[in-house]
């Protein structure tokens, strides 16, 4: 009977005494990443000098936005009196693929609005 307690706590020790390494498990061997994909880029802005063929002066965000940046630009302006002939909105899309690095090539959509 004895001996039977003395080769558990034997085992046991080895068990909780052993090596570490035999322990140790790779992240890659017990999760399953997910989530690895592309990322839409989407943007907003103004494209000026068209050369009177932009946005017309029924467009309003047009001449909101120009507005807007101007104030921005500590500009002020009268709202009504932005003529939208060589302004354009547009949105800009975008999809950055995954793992791409600094000074990859990035197709781009410019659309106007």
């Amino acid at each position: 009977m004895f001996g039977k307690i003395a080769a558990t706590c034997v085992l046991m020790a080895v068990l909780i005494l052993g090596p570490a390494d035999s322990w140790s498990a790779r992240i890659k061997e017990l999760a399953d990443l997910q989530g690895v994909r592309a990322n839409q880029l989407i943007g907003y802005g103004l494209v000026v000098g068209l050369n009177d063929t932009g946005d017309s002066d029924d467009n309003g965000f047009t001449s909101q936005t120009l507005a807007n940046m101007l104030e921005r630009l500590q500009i002020t302006t009268d709202r009504d009196e932005i003529e939208m002939e060589n302004v354009a909105a547009v949105m800009v899309t975008a999809d950055l693929p995954s793992f791409s690095k600094p000074g990859d090539t990035v197709d781009v959509i410019v659309s106007s609005l």
